[in-house]
């Protein structure tokens, strides 16, 4: 039999008035109380008995256990989707050991093993051009094979990549390009399988916010973490040791995947069998929904942009601020350096999450575009121009760097904003992110490669303050639909049609809530 949940309780008290020990009958039945009205005083109603029922109730049967509990995984935590926890922690991990080499291995490339800053470049370039394809092929494997299962073989293939890497990789710059380019197919199975399972697992109104936490999940590991552990180790047993425990963080975020994340939500994986041309096809839409759907395109661009100084920086800083580039000085230590860019990171933890709940509440085109690329702009001529008229003055960097550390994140809803575009090709929207965010980590290193020997650092230093101001001209022409933010069209809603939608959808959320 199935019991009155205590929201409506509460709602038949309204209805109906105080508590009755005993059924209204018709007889009873005074002012507007509903007739054969029944709560009992100690113990929860039950329904299908004649005479004891409430008519505000919802009809239908009664949820079961198992649906309950389905409800309560699927509940968010903070923003957060709570079945997903140990997979945020997973990436976490995952990616602190992914980000062990990203603040000196340009440097350690150059100081240790004799390459060229040139070589060095090319090594990160070919690096992010690999993540680009492998990126751009995750999402609608994904959606195929299961998140889950590519979260597993991108941990197991980092492992054994990363391991040629040191191995044969750093003895030649061919080699290395290689062994560390190939490694660029492992972290994005990783990493961009979990915001699939994110997206199949979440409410596409709290999207953003899941996002969110994402990426503060993504800055805990790949800078904070990523960052600070290095640059402890690296006074105590060097760069080449430090490289080595990588794989222990990685070996360890894949077993957290393996024993401790759900797969997809039932029903989120298709169970129909493609044969390997629709296959072939279905991964093209990646690509070609960007020729069907020109809001798309503007979003790749939109994402590519947003990101190229979060990886182009980690190449070019390290040998910038250190005066190993011929129009530089010895600004600041490789520690400091490490340091400052962990303290971004550790920053950019809380930012993430922040500016995933203010994206859903106040829109989000209008924070990408004012405090994303506009802040993004500043925060780039800071870090090039702060060391020449301020010196050695760590204060004036860092206080560059948080202002980085805060624009950078305002691209948090960028998640959200590819399956909205396209909610009934949702892989090949993904595809289409995970494309555009692999594309940053070849297009920001390769900037830094290409120009600095041409137009010198801080030509390279407005190059990319110029691509922000573009993004910020683009952010103009694109109207992904928001719920409660715009209509379908994408069109901004006024205060009082978003008061009168919030109006509207209380009531059926509060019986979704009652009926859990």
């Amino acid at each position: 039999m199935r019991s009155i949940p205590r929201g409506y309780r509460r709602g038949c008290r309204e209805r109906c008035g105080p508590r009755r020990a005993t059924p209204l009958g018709p007889q009873e039945s005074t002012g507007s109380a509903p007739e054969s009205c029944w709560i009992a005083p100690r113990r929860p109603a039950t329904l299908n008995q004649p005479g004891r029922h409430c008519p505000g109730l919802p009809s239908g049967p009664s949820p079961s256990r198992r649906t309950r509990r389905r409800a309560r995984r699927s509940a968010m935590v903070l923003g957060m989707p709570r079945r997903l926890v140990f997979g945020y922690i997973a990436l976490a991990i995952f990616m602190t050991g992914d980000g062990f080499d990203l603040t000196f291995l340009s440097r350690y490339l150059v100081t240790q093993q004799g390459f060229t800053p040139q070589q060095a470049g090319l090594v990160l370039t070919v690096y992010g051009l690999v993540v680009a394809i492998s990126a751009w092929t995750t999402g609608v494997l994904a959606e195929t094979f299961g998140p889950k299962r590519l979260m597993l073989l991108g941990g197991v293939l980092w492992i054994v990549l990363h391991l040629l890497f040191l191995t044969v990789g750093v003895q030649d710059p061919v080699l290395a390009v290689l062994t560390y380019g190939l490694r660029g197919v492992a972290y994005p199975l990783f990493m961009y399988s979990f915001v699939v399972l994110i997206a199949q697992s979440t409410d596409p109104a709290r999207l953003a916010s899941a996002m969110g936490w994402f990426w503060a999940a993504f800055s805990i590991g790949l800078g904070t973490l990523g960052a600070f552990i290095p640059s402890l180790t690296i006074p105590a047993v060097g760069e080449r040791a430090t490289l080595w425990i990588a794989p222990v963080f990685v070996a360890a975020g894949t077993l957290i995947c393996l024993l401790l994340v759900p797969g997809a939500p039932r029903g989120a994986i298709s169970t129909q069998v493609l044969t390997r041309a629709e296959r072939a096809r279905e991964l093209l839409r990646g690509i070609t929904i960007l020729a069907e759907r020109p809001q798309i395109s503007l979003a790749v661009i939109i994402r590519v942009l947003c990101n190229l100084t979060l990886y182009g920086f980690p190449l070019m800083m390290p040998l910038y601020l250190t005066g190993l580039y011929s129009d530089s000085q010895a600004w600041f230590t490789q520690t400091e350096w490490i340091r400052l860019w962990g303290v971004v990171s550790a920053i950019e933890i809380l930012t993430n999450i922040l500016w995933g709940r203010l994206g859903d509440r106040y829109g989000w085109m209008r924070q990408m575009r004012w405090f994303g690329f506009g802040g993004m702009a500043i925060a780039t001529l800071g870090f090039g121009y702060v060391p020449h008229l301020f010196g050695d003055s760590l204060v004036m960097m860092y206080a560059a760097g948080i202002l980085f550390a805060v624009s950078v994140t305002a691209f948090v809803p960028m998640g959200a904003i590819f399956p909205a575009l396209a909610p009934e090709h949702r892989g090949a929207a993904i595809s289409a992110h995970n494309l555009a965010s692999g594309l940053t980590t070849f297009i920001g290193p390769g900037i830094v490669t290409l120009f600095q020997p041409l137009v010198g650092s801080l030509g390279v230093i407005w190059i990319f303050a110029g691509l922000m101001v573009l993004g910020t001209l683009t952010t103009l022409v694109i109207r992904p639909p928001q719920p409660g933010i715009t209509d379908a069209d994408g069109r901004p809603l006024t205060r009082a049609e978003r008061r009168a939608r919030r109006h509207t959808s209380a009531a059926p959320e509060a019986d979704l809530i009652g009926a859990v």
